[in-house]
């Protein structure tokens, strides 16, 4: 009714009393809202008809600090501190102030100064919490945090906190400990079984996991999160299946998502049921065209299947998504390969090594094509590029005996074979794949035989 009124005012013109409840009540609600301008206007008002109310003018500090006027809303907390040295929310505001400035140890101060004057403690330990993060103090964090808990025990925003600072100290058997005791007395609690779950997931502990994750969606049958690692959960424990069955229990419960639709692929293409796959692969992409994943599952899809037209298409999505996944580049030049486009694959090679992908992989593959195209002398740059960083390669030594032969350059194919033939004796069958007429030179076919029976 006051609102109406006060509403109503602001359209009018009309000036009408409130008293000061109603204009707390009136601020508060525009604060909420998000409406801060109608809550200026409102505290601007209240201040006019209560002008000694402390109450309204911490609400006015509240709005400086929203608006990041922290010099205004300190100088006024100075004021309202002398009229009330030991109100809590005096320390509380200070604290918010000294934290949107970075000065957290200074907040924490304040804060335990509140903790002081306050009936309301749970608060200030979940304020205080907060400020130990900002610090990456998570002992302490965890700490505020539990206090909270220990007035609450279906505080979840304190409890997930808590399960966060396990996590960041990486003791996660301890939040195991910690969760089970919780459990003991919440035994109802979906989401205390659900970060259990997930403890248990991070350690590889994969049947207690499910278990935990059982409960979870026991206790609560729409819990998509317990759903959805229960499903993980399975794919773990190689049930694949069932993994689907629980994907597709979210897709039932919520809106489809891609990431749901991309691992119920996976798992069918576990299963071999790769018409299925691609299915669900599509799907993900229609409902996230932007989802470069997706893209790349089909590409591998088609490729493994000898697709190599479609592995083309899809690959080409991906890239356009992502045109610094080296990963990608590979793929791109593999699949060109497949299909005789030899200059593409330079390109997606040479991109490779363009983004610091420095594999040795992607110089022997591009020194492969360069060489199959007639491209020696591009061919031994490469190969001399990789040698900077890969010394003692047979792959590179061969390859560079192979070239030195073909380009009539005796002295160094033989200088670069017999270092090979010491690497890796085996490994010279490479010339054979990549260089057959090489091998009908008397004196290799000579030096190859000589050298194995040394080794004998």
């Amino acid at each position: 009714m006051s609102l109406v009124k006060f509403e109503s005012m602001l359209k009018t013109n009309n000036i009408y009393f409130f008293d000061l409840v109603e204009f707390e009540e009136i601020i508060i609600h525009y604060l909420d809202a998000g409406k801060h301008s109608l809550a200026k206007k409102a505290v601007k008002l209240g201040l006019e008809q209560h002008p000694e109310s402390v109450d309204l003018k911490l609400l006015q500090v509240e709005l400086f600090i929203f608006d990041n006027d922290l010099d205004n809303a300190s100088l006024l907390l100075r004021k309202i501190e002398l009229l009330e040295p030991n109100n809590d929310e005096v320390f509380i505001q200070k604290a918010t102030i000294q934290s949107k400035s970075g000065k957290h140890k200074e907040a924490i101060e304040n804060l335990n100064k509140a903790l002081l004057h306050t009936e309301d403690k749970v608060d200030v330990w979940s304020l205080m919490g907060m400020e130990y993060l900002y610090l990456d103090d998570f002992e302490n964090a965890r700490l505020s945090f539990a206090k909270c808990i220990d007035v609450d025990y279906e505080d979840y925003s304190a409890l997930y906190n808590i399960v966060y600072c396990f996590d960041m100290e990486k003791e996660h058997e301890q939040a195991i400990k910690y969760l089970t005791s919780y459990i003991n007395v919440n035994p109802y609690c979906e989401v205390a079984w659900h970060q259990l779950g997930r403890q248990h997931f991070v350690l590889d502990q994969f049947k207690e996991a499910l278990r935990a994750f059982d409960y979870a969606v026991l206790i609560d049958e729409s819990f998509i999160g317990g759903y959805l690692e229960k499903a993980k959960t399975l794919e773990e424990l190689g049930e694949y299946q069932e993994a689907i069955d629980n994907y597709l229990i979210t897709l039932e419960l919520d809106d489809p998502t891609a990431f749901a639709y991309v691992r119920i692929g996976e798992c069918y293409e576990r299963l071999e049921k790769y018409e299925a796959a691609i299915s669900y692969y599509k799907k993900a992409v229609h409902e996230d065209p932007l989802l470069d994943r997706g893209w790349i599952l089909l590409t591998n899809l088609f490729y493994n299947e000898g697709n190599y037209e479609k592995a083309s298409y899809y690959i080409a999505k991906a890239l356009k998504i992502d045109e610094n996944n080296t990963l990608y580049w590979r793929r791109y030049s593999e699949i060109k390969i497949k299909m005789n486009f030899y200059e593409e694959a330079v390109i997606g090679f040479e991109k490779c090594l363009e983004l610091r992908d420095e594999a040795i992989e992607i110089y022997v593959s591009l020194a492969d094509v360069q060489s199959f195209l007639g491209d020696f002398n591009d061919a031994l740059t490469t190969l001399f590029q990789a040698q900077k960083i890969y010394k003692n390669f047979a792959e590179i030594e061969y390859r560079l005996a192979g070239l030195f032969f073909i380009l009539n350059k005796n002295k160094y194919g033989f200088n670069h074979l017999i270092q090979g033939l010491q690497i890796d004796y085996d490994y010279h069958v490479i010339l054979k794949e990549l260089y057959p007429a090489v091998l009908e030179d008397d004196q290799i076919k000579s030096l190859l035989v000589n050298y194995k029976k040394a080794l004998e």
